[in-house]
């Protein structure tokens, strides 16, 4: 398991006063004035967003419409489409959302947010060896971790951004939310929150590279996956308590899933603890499957170097 410290950052805004940074100082200005729209408003700007994005990054439209072809073969070609447009469209939200995580009180989404499975993490914690949060990169990623704080006290992993700026800003909000923010190479100090019996949001749904993984199914497709999760576990004694956090269809609002921890795990067996991670993703991806980020290239390492790339326009 990787142990090399975090990159240092800087995230005192004094340091990006050079004219340079000012075109992402006027992004950052964007994005707090429109998380301070009423919420009806963002979700429709958001889907207005997603659409256009929908025709204008044509080689993300393919990824996706690659990854809900392979996911989800029994639906038919135009049910496919409908779901890669409704996708775009969720993901729009969720650019929108990451403004009211990083600006907004998540006091004010309360009313309108619901908790299911609290009791599993309350539980959890009562062993003493700290949780392990399993999540996935739902459309509600930051709004989504935000609204938890106001019902547990946690940290996050998360990756680093490459702009500087944008970094500084993400981490200084979250570090108003949660406990700490650790860099996703630093597991040292993963495992040293999980001792002080703290609860760390974790997600292990995306294609890292070869290097320490197995090929486990995920939506019944040979994924990539890390496995790091059983070795954490397995040093630590930690609960992994599967999560996830979604947004309503029909009308505002928010609901935050808790459920029982991996029984039994680690077992001893890297291919089986990954698939069983990969499961109970894949269980909460199937609530609503448009609230998924598809646009990432979760299939891009292949069991084989020879295998063909799946992501290759030709091979559509």
């Amino acid at each position: 398991m990787s142990k090399r410290p975090s990159k240092q950052r800087d995230t005192r805004y004094s340091s990006y006063r050079h004219p340079r940074w000012w075109p992402t100082w006027l992004g950052i200005a964007a994005m707090w004035l429109m998380a301070h729209l009423p919420l009806s408003w963002q979700w429709a700007l958001g889907k207005s967003i997603g659409e256009l994005a929908y025709w204008l990054i044509p080689r993300r439209r393919h990824i996706t419409e690659t990854n809900i072809r392979l996911c989800f073969p029994e639906l038919t070609a135009n049910e496919q489409q409908q779901r890669i447009r409704k996708a775009f469209r969720s993901n729009g939200i969720g650019l929108m959302e990451i403004g009211l995580a990083w600006f907004r009180d998540p006091k004010t989404y309360l009313p309108v947010t619901t908790v299911h499975g609290l009791e599993h993490v309350q539980a959890a914690l009562k062993k003493g060896h700290g949780v392990l949060l399993l999540g996935g990169h739902y459309s509600t990623l930051d709004l989504g971790g935000s609204l938890v704080t106001e019902f547990i006290e946690a940290d996050v992993m998360q990756r680093d951004h490459n702009n500087p700026l944008m970094n500084a800003t993400m981490t200084r909000a979250r570090e108003r939310r949660y406990g700490a923010a650790l860099d996703s190479r630093n597991l040292r100090g993963l495992l040293k929150q999980l001792k002080k019996n703290r609860i760390v949001w974790y997600a292990t749904d995306q294609d890292y590279g070869r290097k320490n993984i197995v090929f486990a199914p995920f939506f019944g497709v040979p994924a990539g996956s890390i496995t790091a999760t059983s070795r954490i576990a397995g040093r630590s004694g930690c609960a992994v308590v599967p999560f996830s956090h979604f947004r309503r269809e029909h009308e505002p609002g928010y609901d935050i899933y808790f459920h029982p921890p991996l029984e039994n795990f680690p077992s001893g067996d890297d291919l089986a603890d990954a698939t069983r991670v990969n499961q109970a993703i894949e269980q909460q991806i199937r609530r609503h499957p448009d609230q998924y980020l598809w646009m990432h290239r979760r299939f891009k390492t292949r069991p084989l170097p020879s295998d063909p790339d799946l992501y290759h326009e030709d091979t559509r």
